[in-house]
């Protein structure tokens, strides 16, 4: 029987068939097999996937859409927006993170049986189920971000990657074609429904015999509860649950319903509405939308007494808690000592309706365009910095006129805004980055919220059953937007969307509008433009304010190419194994 190691990770970063690349000496790596009496050695194996989620932190590949731009002229995301996204310069690459993880997850699943993960047996054998249900959900997950990456048209077919289920070494075969889209997104179902098959809905402290499953019920009833809490307890928190699973499964069935999407598999709108749906009956329906749910990042009491592993109403999965200032230095304005990096554009200002509910072209709005800021929809400058918005601990003035006399102003200095905007969302107002009292603030980051949950429900179903449809649930999409809208502080009653409630296109459009204000900042609409077939060519505009007058501009071109809907597969990859096709067009 070959040596196994821990250098399996070379394997998985590299994917490269040279064995020369595997003959030096390998000192200091754990051989695989040390993992068996090891149980917090075997934890570390799965806890490398759950380090390698993108969600971990923001992308902010938002500067590459029409709702933002970047002041970095080093942003790969600004690069590839302008024309220089390719197979060699992809800085929405998932194929490398997304599969070196698989690898790890697919060294658990090979090996968890073989671990000693507690001296009793019993105790031994829940865990056991525990970690390889933590793993099919996350290889799920990770085929998931690959399939948004790099899923596309080549050939005829819609294609996915290489579905691979065993750990690769040094002799495997990495030359494999990419399966099919269905066939990936079949995988991430099956591997879906092993994880809610092993894993319990939450973790919680358990009161009697009878919330432990059956299989688990062995020994006296003291001992199955105290075992059952000693696994699946309260303390495992924050690791895939199948409450989760279910979260991935809605993610990845609204990706595969999608127009770019739904002619190559069988995944359809009704699916991907169910499965949603599933999970917000779970929450309590519409009843379970956060009435706060809009400002998380900002509920600082909330935030604060938050217990270890404890979820906000609005959070399905987030990270562990940490303090810090990163994002306030990357976004607040440079009289704030932060560098502005992400600055939203015109066209996301204009995409917020005015605070009656009406789209501000509309006759009935009462938009004046030479006050722009009034009577809009609170979530206007809840989310965006605007020329006179007051922010940080000493609520300063940030004027972004070109005349605005101080460094917020339009393309004053290197850290200034391009478009008159700067980001206030997701940044916490309480942090000061004054050299002479710099601050943190307590944070988490959220990796699947309720609102988007929601968001994906009322698309497919609108599109399923249309806006009053409610298929075996209780709940349309007309009323998740109609929750939704009022927890934004629109105006009531509603008469705009009143106005559209029988009308399936125009709900679309406001549904889509509704996830890009809702979603903003969070990373959603560069894919999501792209599973829609949306225009991704829109130009960035901004606003110039001099002497109170308001001119917009234009900002940025975007400059994509129609097949760039779907995201190419590495050209490293592609030189490396012949049996890999690439997309269309790259």
């Amino acid at each position: 029987m070959k040596k196994r190691t821990i250098f399996f990770l070379s394997v998985a970063l590299m994917f490269s068939s040279c064995e020369d690349m595997f003959d030096p000496a390998i000192q200091n790596i754990r051989d695989i097999d040390g993992m068996y009496g090891e149980p917090i050695f075997a934890q570390g194996i799965l806890l490398n996937g759950y380090a390698r989620i993108p969600t971990n932190s923001y992308s902010f590949n938002d500067v590459a859409t029409d709702d933002a731009v970047s002041n970095d002229v080093n942003n790969n995301y600004l690069r590839a927006a302008t024309g220089q996204w390719a197979a060699n310069m992809d800085p929405f690459n998932q194929w490398t993170n997304s599969k070196a993880a698989i690898q790890y997850l697919n060294i658990m699943l090979k090996e968890s049986d073989k671990v000693q993960w507690a001296n009793n047996d019993v105790v031994s054998s829940m865990f056991n189920d525990r970690m390889k249900g933590e793993a099919y959900g996350l290889r799920a997950l990770f085929m998931y971000y690959l399939l948004r990456s790099h899923a596309g048209w080549a050939g005829g077919e819609l294609l996915g990657v290489p579905i691979v289920l065993e750990p690769e070494d040094t002799y495997s075969d990495f030359n494999k074609p990419r399966a099919t889209f269905e066939a990936c997104m079949q995988q991430i179902y099956s591997d879906l429904q092993k994880a809610e098959e092993l894993l319990p809905l939450d973790y919680v402290e358990i009161k009697n015999i009878s919330q432990v499953p059956a299989k688990y019920r062995i020994g006296s009833e003291v001992d199955a509860v105290d075992n059952y809490d000693r696994v699946f307890g309260e303390f495992a928190k924050l690791r895939m649950t199948a409450r989760i699973a279910k979260g991935i499964k809605a993610q990845a069935a609204l990706l595969a319903a999608s127009p770019a999407y739904n002619t190559g598999n069988t995944t359809t709108w009704a699916d991907a509405a169910r499965y949603a749906g599933e999970v917000l009956e779970l929450n309590g329906g519409i009843g379970g939308i956060d009435p706060n749910g809009g400002s998380w990042y900002s509920n600082a009491n909330q935030i604060t007494g938050l217990a270890s592993g404890a979820n906000p109403p609005e959070i399905l999965w987030r990270s562990d808690l940490s303090e810090s200032n990163e994002l306030e230095r990357q976004h607040f304005p440079p009289t704030l000592f932060g560098t502005g990096r992400l600055n939203p554009t015109q066209n996301i200002v204009d995409a917020f309706p005015m605070s009656n509910g009406y789209p501000i072209s509309h006759a009935a709005s009462n938009y004046n365009p030479s006050s722009p800021y009034a009577n809009r929809d609170p979530r206007l400058t809840r989310y965006i910095l605007v020329n006179g918005s007051t922010a940080g601990v000493n609520n300063t003035t940030i004027r972004t006129a070109a005349d605005g006399g101080t460094n917020d102003a339009l393309n004053k200095v290197e850290t200034s805004t391009r478009t008159g905007y700067y980001l206030r969302k997701l940044l916490r107002q309480d942090v000061n980055l004054n050299p002479q009292s710099t601050t943190q603030q307590r944070r988490y980051q959220p990796r699947i919220r309720y609102t988007e949950l929601y968001l994906a429900y009322a698309e497919a179903a609108n599109e399923a059953w249309g806006p009053s449809g409610t298929g075996s649930f209780g709940f349309s999409a007309y009323d998740v937007i109609a929750a939704i809208r009022r927890r934004a502080g629109i105006s009531q009653p509603d008469n705009y969307l009143e106005s559209i409630r029988s009308d399936k296109e125009a709900m679309r459009e406001m549904i889509r509008n509704e996830r890009r204000l809702e979603l903003s900042f969070e990373g959603f609409r560069f894919w999501d433009l792209r599973r829609w077939k949306a225009n991704i060519n829109e130009t960035a505009r901004g606003v110039q304010i001099m002497n109170g007058a308001f001119q917009v501009i234009n900002v940025e071109d975007r400059i994509f190419g129609e097949h760039m809907n779907y995201g190419p597969v590495p050209y490293s990859e592609i030189l490396k194994f012949g049996a890999l096709s690439q997309n269309n067009g790259w």
